[in-house]
């Protein structure tokens, strides 16, 4: 099997064509889910409009999140990388659990928009930008707390504080589903009695938004839930070579390219942002670049001939 650095074997011997798919797939999902997810991050922190906005910062957290799952996948993919207990060249769940904060930042921001919706004079008074910041940051204590104690225990105690997590997860994905379903139905009615108005449009949008993604969300991460949850109560459930050949995983981890590109989608203001911000300025550079190197190889030419003709004559 090939090797990077003579320590960690990658993930594929291709000795299979299918090897090279496998390979090839996960640098391009590594590379458009980063850049993808990247613009998002550096369009709503670039534009000062959406950072006041707590919507925005709720899509900001997820989307730092992401872009950091779709560099992990430089390492998860690309090479021999087995997380669990006990794990194989892992990192001790330090990369998967970045959908971990995506999982809480979801729900927090569904009781966001529920009271924004339901409760419009309590949110004004209360939930303000730095409750939201430090939410957010409390998602990423949270997750990582809950990691570092469990590589400082004993590997059992560690085993089992995994286990405990998994039933967490299980509450948590029950209050999703819950809240999904409710903001659905505020869309549906509540917003429809509010006269027409530009906070009545962006409440709509976000309430849209927040409900397709969690949804598209729940469907990719659902497999890799229960085919843990089983392995856990079972010892049965379906195991994989490493994570770069774990379907479901794969599956979860798509999310870092799907949620972006939703956000994109949904929000008028975010996709000019982005555009504004990132893409018009790379396209931009690279039609200077382009024509730059014209005018170059131009003088170049005329250089040579000059020098050809001077050569003739002598």
């Amino acid at each position: 099997m090939l090797t990077f650095n003579l320590t960690v074997p990658l993930s594929v011997d291709f000795s299979r064509p299918e090897d090279y798919l496998i390979f090839i797939f996960h640098i391009l999902f590594a590379t458009g889910s980063a850049l993808l997810a990247g613009s998002v991050v550096i369009g709503i922190m670039s534009t000062r409009a959406l950072r006041s906005q707590n919507r925005f910062i709720f899509m900001l957290n997820t989307s730092i999140s992401d872009t950091l799952t779709g560099c992990s996948v430089f390492y998860l993919g690309l090479f021999d990388v087995q997380e669990g207990y006990p794990s194989r060249n892992g990192t001790f769940y330090i990369l998967p659990s970045l959908l971990g904060v995506n999982v809480l930042t979801f729900v927090f921001a569904q009781f966001d928009r529920y009271l924004a919706v339901c409760h419009p004079f309590f949110y004004k008074l209360y939930i303000t930008r730095g409750v939201v910041i430090g939410v957010c940051a409390l998602c990423w204590i949270y997750t990582y707390s809950i990691l570092t104690v469990q590589s400082v225990v004993p590997v059992e105690f560690a085993a089992q504080m995994n286990a405990f997590g998994v039933i967490v997860l299980q509450v948590i994905v029950a209050v999703k589903v819950l809240m999904t379903i409710k903001l659905y139905m505020i869309t549906r009615y509540q917003l429809s009695r509010e006269a027409p108005s530009c906070d009545k449009d962006s409440k709509n949008e976000s309430l849209r938004i927040i409900v397709f993604v969690v949804i598209c969300f729940l469907i990719l991460w659902a497999p890799s839930f229960v085919n843990i949850s089983v392995k856990y109560v079972t010892k049965n459930g379906l195991r994989f070579k490493n994570e770069a050949t774990n379907l479901f995983a794969i599956m979860a981890r798509f999310n870092a390219l799907s949620t972006p590109a939703l956000y994109i989608r949904g929000s008028p203001a975010l996709r000019a942002a982005v555009w504004n911000s990132v893409w018009s300025k790379v396209l931009r550079r690279r039609e200077t670049r382009v024509e730059s190197g014209h005018v170059k190889l131009g003088k170049g030419g005329e250089l040579i001939l000059s020098i050809t003709q001077g050569i003739r004559e002598t």
